[in-house]
C-alpha cells in the first residue's frame, strides 16, 4: 500500500532527537507531499550519509554504505517495451526485468544503503511492479518521486539539514564544553565532571585510581566488584585502548574501560562507562573530552611538577638552610623555587597578599579559587588563608593584571622584589601594609610606599586618629581652632623650645607658655611625656582630612 512521506514523518516525529546525523525518517519528513513511500523497511531511524543519483546498472562500487540512492529507472528500460510500469509475467523480456530488478536491489541492500528513490519520467509513468516486489522481499525502503520534483531539489534539502544538524551538534558541544570547565574548577572537580558526564551521555560512569578503587561514580552502575576483570585488563594495558565488557544489568549491556595515562603512557586510573546502545559521534566526543581533563587533574595530582614538594621538603626538614646552606644548596633551592613559580632561571620575587571585600563572591570552593591564583599569577606558590591568600610569583603586577584582580572584588600588597633567603621577611613587611589595605580600601605597592608613620597609617585611619585626638580643639569656632592648632603646630615643631615657638609665631614667650598650657588642660594630655607629643605631631599631619 502507498503511503506518503508525512506519514513516516510523524512515526519519525517520536524519536529522539539525533544531533550527529540526518536520518531517514527526517530526511523524508522534510520532503514534499508529492514524494510518496512505496515501501517501508522499518529503518526510519538509520542515519544517512548522502543522497546519491545514479543510472548505472551497479552503482555500488562507487557507494559507501548508509546512502539514499536516485535512479529515473534507466537500467530497467528494456528495448522495444512501453514504459508504463507494467510487465508482461509470461514474456522472457519480463522475466529478464525481474531478474535485473531482483539483482539490482539485492547489490543495494549488500552495499548498505538505506532507501531506493525512483523517479517518475521520462522512461516510467510508474514504479515497476517488479522493482516494488524486490524492495519488500529484500528489505529496502522504496520512495516514488514525482516528475515534478527534480533530483536536485532532493539533494538540496539533504544538504540544508546536514547543515543545520552540523550548526546544533557545534552549539550543544560548546555548550558542554563550557560545563565541563565549570566542573572541573569545582570544589570536586572529578565528582562534577562525572555527573556533567551522565547528563550529557546516556550511560552511568565510574572512575577508578591506579590501585583500582572507586574514586568517583555517576549513574546506576553495576557493583564495583563485578567491574574488577575489566579494570585489571584497564590498568595492565599500556597504550591508546579501550577495554570493553558486557553485563545483563539494565543501562549495561556495552561498557568501555578508557585508561587515563601520564605523559610516560604509564596508567594512571580509568574512566569506566556503561550504556545500553551504542554512543553517537557526538557523545563520544563528550566523552573524549571528559577522559582528556580527568587525565590532566590525575597528571596534576601524581606527576605534576615536582619542584613544589621537593622545595617544601627540605625546607621542613632542615629549616635553618636558609641561614645556614652551603651556596650550592641554596642555588638548588633557588632553582627549584623558579620552576615553582613558572620559571626556568632564579629571578627577584614578589610576595603578594590578597584581601577580600564585600564583592567578593564566597561560594566557590577553595580549589577553584586557588586555581584562579595560581592561573592569574603564573605560580604553583599560592596559599589560602583567613583574610584571603598569599603567593609567591615572579610577575611584576602590572596595572592590567591589578585591574583584573580588582575587578574579581579584592585587593593586594604587593610586595617588593626578594631573594629567596629574603621572602619572609618579605612577608612580614607586606603583612605589616594589610592593615592600610583595609583601611584605605585601595591596593598597596609597597615599592610606592613612603616609608614613614604617617605613610602607613593612611589617610583615612590618620582623618580618625586626628578627630579623635583633637577633638576639644576641632569643636571651637575656625578662627580660634585654627590659631591654637597653628601655635600646638609650631612648639611641636620646635621640640617644645618656648624661644624658638615664639619666634616662629611672633609672640612672646610667656604668650606662648600661656597657650601650650591651655591646650595641655583643654585637650587633658601631659605634653611632658614624649609620646604625647609624637601622636599629637602625628595626628596633625591629618587635620585637613577630618574638615
Amino acid at each position: 500500500m502507498r503511503r506518503n512521506a508525512p506519514s513516516l514523518a510523524e512515526a519519525a516525529a517520536g524519536l529522539p532527537a539525533q544531533l550527529d546525523a540526518v536520518t531517514l525518517g527526517h530526511f523524508l519528513a522534510a520532503l514534499p507531499a508529492g514524494v510518496v513511500v512505496l515501501h517501508d523497511a522499518g529503518n526510519s531511524r538509520a542515519p544517512l550519509r548522502w543522497v546519491e543519483p545514479s543510472e548505472l546498472e551497479d552503482p555500488t562500487p562507487y557507494l559507501l554504505d548508509g546512502e539514499f540512492v536516485l535512479t529515473a529507472g534507466l537500467p530497467f528500460r528494456s528495448n522495444g517495451q512501453e514504459h508504463d510500469g507494467g510487465t508482461a509475467s509470461g514474456s522472457a523480456g519480463a522475466r529478464g526485468q525481474v531478474a535485473g530488478a531482483d539483482d539490482y536491489v539485492r547489490r543495494l541492500v549488500a552495499a548498505g544503503v538505506e532507501a531506493l528513490g525512483f523517479g517518475l519520467e521520462p522512461y516510467f509513468t510508474a514504479v515497476p511492479d517488479d522493482i516494488v516486489r524486490a524492495c519488500r522481499e529484500h528489505g529496502l525502503t522504496l520512495v516514488e518521486v514525482p516528475a515534478s520534483i527534480p533530483f536536485a531539489a532532493l539533494g538540496l534539502e539533504f544538504s540544508k539539514l546536514l547543515e543545520s544538524g552540523n550548526a546544533q551538534v557545534f552549539r550543544q558541544l560548546a555548550e558542554t564544553n563550557r560545563h565541563l570547565m565549570r566542573a572541573v574548577l569545582s570544589a570536586r572537580p572529578e565528582h562534577e565532571l562525572l555527573a556533567a558526564l551522565t547528563q550529557r551521555v546516556p550511560a552511568w560512569a565510574v572512575l577508578v585510581g591506579a590501585d583500582g578503587r572507586v574514586r568517583a561514580r555517576a549513574g546506576a552502575a553495576v557493583e564495583p566488584s563485578a567491574l574488577q576483570p575489566l579494570v585489571k585488563r584497564l590498568l595492565a594495558g599500556s597504550g591508546p585502548r579501550v577495554e570493553t565488557e558486557a553485563f545483563d544489568a539494565s543501562g549495561s549491556a556495552m561498557v568501555f574501560g578508557h585508561p587515563l595515562r601520564s605523559s610516560r603512557d604509564a596508567t594512571l586510573g580509568g574512566l569506566v562507562l556503561g550504556t545500553d546502545k551504542p554512543l553517537s559521534p557526538a557523545q563520544n566526543s563528550v566523552v573524549s573530552s571528559v577522559v582528556g581533563l580527568l587525565e590532566l587533574l590525575v597528571r596534576q595530582r601524581t606527576s605534576g611538577s615536582l619542584a613544589p614538594s621537593q622545595l617544601a621538603t627540605a625546607l621542613l626538614l632542615h629549616p635553618e638552610s636558609l641561614a645556614g646552606a652551603s651556596s650550592k644548596e641554596l642555588d638548588n633551592m633557588r632553582d627549584l623555587l623558579a620552576q615553582s613559580v613558572g620559571g626556568t632561571r632564579t629571578v627577584p620575587l614578589r610576595v603578594i597578599q590578597g584581601v577580600r571585600t564585600d564583592a567578593v563572591d564566597t561560594r566557590d570552593g577553595p580549589v577553584r579559587e586557588l586555581l584562579q591564583w595560581r592561573r592569574l599569577f603564573d605560580t604553583k606558590m599560592v596559599e589560602l588563608t583567613g583574610y584571603g591568600f598569599a603567593a609567591v610569583t615572579r610577575l611584576k603586577v602590572d596595572d592590567q593584571l591589578l585591574a583584573e584582580v580588582e575587578q574579581l572584588g579584592w585587593l593586594l600588597v604587593v610586595g617588593q622584589a626578594a631573594e629567596l633567603p629574603g621572602l619572609a621577611d618579605a612577608y612580614r613587611k607586606a603583612s605589616a601594609l594589610r592593615p592600610r589595605v583595609l583601611a584605605t580600601r585601595r591596593t598597596v605597592r609597597e615599592e610606592e610606599l613612603t616609608w614613614s608613620v604617617a605613610g602607613l597609617l593612611g589617610g583615612d585611619a590618620g582623618a580618625m586618629l586626628a578627630a579623635r585626638l583633637l577633638a576639644p580643639v576641632l569643636e571651637q569656632e575656625t578662627g580660634r581652632r585654627d590659631n591654637q592648632l597653628q601655635v600646638l603646630r609650631s612648639w611641636l615643631g620646635a621640640n617644645g623650645n618656648w624661644d624658638a615657638t615664639a619666634k616662629d609665631l611672633g609672640l612672646h614667650r610667656n604668650s606662648v607658655r600661656r597657650q601650650v598650657n591651655a591646650l595641655a588642660e583643654l585637650l587633658d594630655l601631659d605634653l611632658g611625656l614624649a609620646s604625647t607629643r609624637a601622636e599629637l605631631w602625628i595626628a596633625l599631619q591629618f587635620v585637613e582630612g577630618v574638615r
